[in-house]
């Protein structure tokens, strides 16, 4: 029988106890005290009352702990479940946040074309459009901020503007920074909306924001994403000589959507977008840099003698960088393995010198510049300073397609 039967055997716990203290204070006799103590005859009513009480403990415990109002393992709630018999009214202005910031945004954004006067269109009879791209207003006196690529164009270019309401103005360029990429447009216009300048200093990755354009010429597109970086350097990007730092979201930015602001979830820009690499990869220029641009054209109007004499392709250019040739080879670009550098075309301006109706007489977005003129292309600074430099008319390119090597001439346009 074990100890545990024994001691409940006898007439109680506290009847063992009494007899262990009256019957001896010494260790030795004390053992022998307890022995006898508990190899006493058992007696059965007091075991009765000792087990009921036991059991009557035990279940007094469970039902305390079953209600709760014990707790042995600490409580975890979960997430309430969704009540279907509450409204659903007004979740819609509640959680809507980014709606809120395209409705005050948007009225600031303007669609701009770039039209040839020399070339009339069949079927409307105006001039042929070759280009268009976006813009917002930053003053209330018609003065319109976009990107220097969208507006740099032939020399008989004419600059409309459409904003929100559809009133269509003719533009005027008025200041132009290649080096920024960033370009002024005033149109004759007072009392317009204002999009507010924000500060992309303190701008966080993952913070979301949107992109607002007209992509593909579909006025006051909006898109939504997080920053990826606050500070994608010019040289990671391939763009050397610009000593600048871009923003890259994932927010989707397309041919079109160039010079359209990247705007904060207060409303605020806190960028340009500028060009889009691919999917999930797009850069817009710090509304820092545009804050110095504006500052520069209030303090020092620009003259014709300002911008360096330049010969014309048009199109937009991205260095390839280890970096960016392994992002394109993993979202499943043509990239050959033997290419370790050049220049990718991204954009060809309609109209332009490098534009051709001719799949192999004209440089397509996805191209690949390796050479010009026998003289290797790494970067676009070697591009640029080939059209300032050249005394041929006619460049021999090199350039890869699909994966195939292809040998093209662009004859440049002079724009002096």
């Amino acid at each position: 029988m074990s100890l545990f039967k024994k001691l409940f055997k006898t007439k109680s716990f506290h009847h063992v106890l009494k007899n262990y203290a009256k019957r001896s204070t010494n260790v030795g006799t004390t053992h022998v005290s307890i022995q006898e103590t508990i190899y006493k005859s058992p007696h059965p009513e007091h075991f009765r009352h000792v087990k009921y009480l036991f059991l009557f403990a035990s279940g007094y415990l469970s039902y305390k702990i079953y209600k709760g109002h014990v707790t042995i393992i600490p409580n975890v709630s979960a997430a309430a479940i969704f009540d279907r018999s509450l409204p659903l009214a007004g979740r819609r202005k509640q959680f809507n946040f980014i709606a809120d910031v395209v409705e005050t945004s948007a009225p600031a954004v303007v669609y701009i074309e770039i039209k040839d006067s020399r070339r009339l269109d069949f079927f409307t009879g105006r001039p042929m459009t070759i280009s268009n791209g976006s813009g917002f207003i930053v003053e209330d006196n018609g003065l319109i901020l976009t990107n220097a690529h969208v507006v740099t164009n032939k020399p008989n270019a004419k600059v409309e503007v459409r904003l929100v309401d559809g009133t269509i103005y003719s533009g005027v360029v008025e200041d132009v920074d290649l080096k920024s990429d960033l370009a002024t447009v005033r149109i004759q216009a007072k009392n317009l909306p204002v999009m507010k300048l924000g500060s992309s200093s303190d701008l966080k990755p993952g913070e979301f924001v949107v992109a607002i354009g007209s992509p593909l010429a579909l006025s006051n597109t909006v898109t939504s994403g997080v920053v990826s970086s606050t500070s994608r350097g010019s040289d990671e990007l391939g763009l050397t000589g610009k000593d600048m730092v871009y923003i890259q979201t994932d927010a989707a930015i397309t041919f079109g959507n160039s010079g359209g602001p990247l705007v904060n979830l207060d409303g605020e820009a806190i960028g340009v977008n500028s060009m889009k690499v691919t999917a999930g990869i797009s850069f817009a220029i710090p509304i820092d840099y545009v804050k110095k641009f504006l500052n520069a054209t209030k303090t020092h109007k620009r003259s014709p003698t300002d911008t360096p004499k330049r010969l014309y392709m048009g199109i937009t250019m991205l260095t390839l960088t280890p970096q960016i040739i392994h992002e394109l080879q993993q979202r499943n670009h043509v990239i050959p393995r033997d290419i370790q550098g050049g220049v990718l075309v991204w954009k060809v301006i309609f109209g332009s010198p490098a534009h051709s109706k001719f799949e192999h007489s004209g440089l397509q977005p996805g191209d690949i510049v390796t050479h010009i003129d026998d003289k290797p292309v790494k970067h676009s600074n070697d591009i640029y300073g080939i059209l300032t430099n050249t005394k041929s008319k006619t460049l021999k390119m090199s350039v890869t397609r699909m994966g195939k090597t292809l040998q093209l001439e662009v004859t440049p346009e002079d724009l002096g």
